[in-house]
């Protein structure tokens, strides 16, 4: 019930304001368990994608999200549950997957729709990454749903990274493509070739969906590598202003510091 309130006042306010085109809606079933697998471009993927749905759609998301303390926090923790996030703790990266497996299976064993982002986290440049193998395809195969690709296209666009107010000019797309069978794969989930193998063919399937280029590394060693850069450059230019500092031009220097070598001050007429 709760949830049907939340899609009402967040959903239909969402489709009027930026038009989210669909296409494939017909590829996700009326009814029983499915995996939704999607690119993951920006925060308002987890709303866009449920919000052209009629089907409840459950993803997960950080237990800080429901454990900020205060106001703001129990009203954050009560909106991702009325919009079907489960809170999952990532202290452990271990401990982190272990727990989205679980969340995972238990809601597919509700029949109902499982929605999981393969690259474990937001494309940090709008390309799309090297998917993890332990989430996906390890809940598809200890369940047998299907896997539905789906590609969401220019949400990165609506808020981009530090801006505050959405771009209501942008008309994001969503891409849905037809279910993946891997049942032929059953019950070999501790298989790391095998679980390999399934993810791959899922990143495929949503590379041509999306159109993205594909990166052959993990989004989040991008991210670092992203930061790294960033920060050399940062000491580069602080380096640099330094020895500026240091070191003044000829013109900064004292007249009697600027003669050339060899020469002596005259001492006047």
């Amino acid at each position: 019930m709760f949830y049907g309130a939340m899609k009402i006042v967040i959903g239909s306010p969402l489709r009027a304001a930026f038009r989210p085109w669909v296409e494939g809606l017909e590829n996700v079933p009326p009814r029983g368990p499915a995996i939704l697998a999607s690119n993951h471009l920006s925060f308002s993927d987890s709303f866009f994608l449920p919000a052209v749905l009629d089907r409840k759609v459950t993803f997960i998301a950080k237990a800080e999200y429901f454990t900020s303390p205060g106001v703001k926090g129990k009203l954050t923790a009560a909106f991702f549950k009325g919009v079907g996030q489960l809170p999952v703790d990532r202290s452990g990266a271990r401990g982190a997957g272990e727990a989205a497996i679980r969340s995972g299976i238990a809601v597919l064993e509700r029949g109902e729709l499982f929605g999981i982002y393969p690259e474990g986290t937001r494309s940090p440049d709008g390309r799309l990454y090297r998917g993890k193998p332990g989430g996906l395809a390890r809940v598809a195969l200890a369940t047998g749903a299907p896997v539905i690709p789906v590609a969401m296209i220019d949400t990165e666009k609506v808020q981009p990274v530090g801006k505050v107010m959405p771009k209501l000019s942008v008309r994001p797309g969503i891409r849905i493509g037809r279910p993946l069978d891997f049942s032929r794969y059953h019950g070999m989930e501790g298989d790391r070739f095998i679980l390999r193998s399934v993810t791959d063919e899922v990143m495929y399937e949503i590379m041509k969906l999306s159109g993205q280029e594909y990166v052959d590394i993990y989004a989040t060693a991008a991210k670092r590598q992203i930061a790294e850069a960033a920060r050399h450059e940062a000491n580069e230019a602080n380096a640099n202003e330094g020895q500026g500092t240091a070191n003044p031009t000829s013109a900064e220097r004292p007249a009697d510091e600027r003669r050339p070598a060899g020469t002596e001050q005259s001492s006047g007429a």
